[in-house]
């Protein structure tokens, strides 16, 4: 069996990232550019500095991934990136970028939700995994408890309104 190569983007709030997936169960590259100490000063994201600093980032990281992966554009088989939900401007970087690469490159583009990214990084960290499971997902400022009936089947059992649960030391 062929094994599918994945080149995914993210981009929804103030990190660009790109990785290399194989078969969607083993990461041959992620490169993670932050932006951090950028917004430090500020006190939190500030979405039109995060967007531009997308834009000076995403081409050196995505050609970061792939050299890192030991992989060429040629052997690719589908371009992802995160579409939403997230920062409009920063995730129109990514998608953009993405779509661009795709078109360039004649390779299948899919969006991906952001949460449900959260979900199938759970596939990475533990291969044999497979649903169902009861997974609790943290991104920015929520916090779900999801049952994941099947790869793309979810039912969210509760959430927070406005703020994540935090791991506290």
């Amino acid at each position: 069996m062929k094994d599918i190569i994945t080149l995914g983007i993210e981009s929804s709030c103030d990190e660009t990232a790109v990785a290399v997936i194989k078969n969607g169960r083993e990461i041959l590259s992620n490169i993670i550019d932050t932006q951090i100490p950028i917004h430090e000063k500020y006190g939190g994201v500030v979405p039109e500095i995060a967007s531009r600093n997308h834009i000076e980032a995403i081409s050196r990281v995505a050609n970061k991934a792939i050299q890192e992966a030991k992989v060429t554009l040629e052997q690719v088989d589908a371009i992802t990136a995160t579409y939403g939900p997230g920062l409009v401007g920063a995730l129109l970087v990514g998608m953009s970028y993405a779509k661009a690469l795709s078109f360039a490159t004649k390779k299948v583009l899919v969006g991906v939700n952001h949460i449900e990214g959260h979900i199938a990084a759970n596939y990475l960290t533990y291969p044999e995994l497979q649903p169902p499971f009861l997974c609790v997902m943290m991104s920015g400022g929520n916090t779900q408890i999801i049952y994941v009936k099947d790869y793309c089947q979810f039912e969210v059992l509760g959430k927070t309104r406005d703020d994540a649960i935090r791991r506290s030391i």
